[in-house]
């Protein structure tokens, strides 16, 4: 059972409100990069967090927009505010004792993907890897050039224009990545089964690069931060 606890993250002018949740020897830690409409409280990240926390791994899931932000459609897809908030969130992080040790790794969903490969590209070796669900990465612009993290991509095999800007961003990655498309899922995943796929292959991606970066360090440091310019 992991232990959770409510935080408050500064991030400028703004705290940023999230769950993070700690199996009793978390192997790294995932923060959550919620999409267009969401929070921390969506059922299927959380489902996807439980899955991770079964697996040993830490989350922490947090709204990167306040009530009054999200209430402007516009501001879901500000990516350049989105990503700096993430760089915010990661640098707590890695300033709190349960959590500097750990690799940290990213999940995104919807405008969330774009935010966290634009984290993920800023932040170099930093970021040990990154998963999207249903994500707009294709938002990511240039910067999904830059990524180093390895990176894995789940799309419906339903979701036609979101699985074709997949695709897209997915030839743009030069990083070690990978391209998993989930049969018969809709974007929102809600199909029976579908959701369990996608808590699997994020779970398995996750342990595989959390354990590959713990043996390339031979212990667990604390990460990298660059903030943002």
């Amino acid at each position: 059972m992991a232990r959770e606890m409510l935080v408050s993250i500064p991030a400028g002018a703004v705290l940023l409100e999230g769950l993070l949740a700690l199996p009793a020897s978390p192997i790294g830690v995932v923060l959550f990069a919620h999409g267009s409409g969401s929070s921390r409280f969506s059922p299927r990240n959380n489902q996807v967090a439980s899955a991770l926390q079964a697996a040993g791994i830490g989350t922490l899931l947090l709204d990167l927009l306040t009530l009054d932000e999200d209430a402007l459609y516009r501001n879901r897809f500000e990516i350049d505010v989105l990503a700096s908030r993430l760089h915010a969130a990661s640098s707590w992080l890695g300033t709190q004792a349960p959590t500097a040790p750990l690799p940290l790794g990213l999940f995104g969903a919807s405008t969330g993907a774009a935010a966290a490969l634009r984290l993920a590209a800023d932040s170099g070796e930093g970021i040990a890897a990154v998963v999207s669900r249903g994500g707009r990465p294709d938002l990511a612009g240039a910067a999904l050039e830059q990524v180093r993290a390895p990176t894995l991509l789940i799309v419906g095999g339903e979701d036609g224009v979101v699985l074709d800007l997949n695709r897209l961003a997915f030839a743009a990655l030069s990083c070690d990545k990978l391209l998993e498309i989930v049969p018969g899922a809709t974007h929102l995943f809600e199909e029976p089964g579908a959701l369990e796929q996608v808590g699997a292959l994020a779970s398995n991606w996750f342990v595989r690069h959390f354990t590959a970066m713990h043996l390339r360090t031979g212990v667990f440091t604390p990460r990298p931060y660059r903030a943002p310019s």
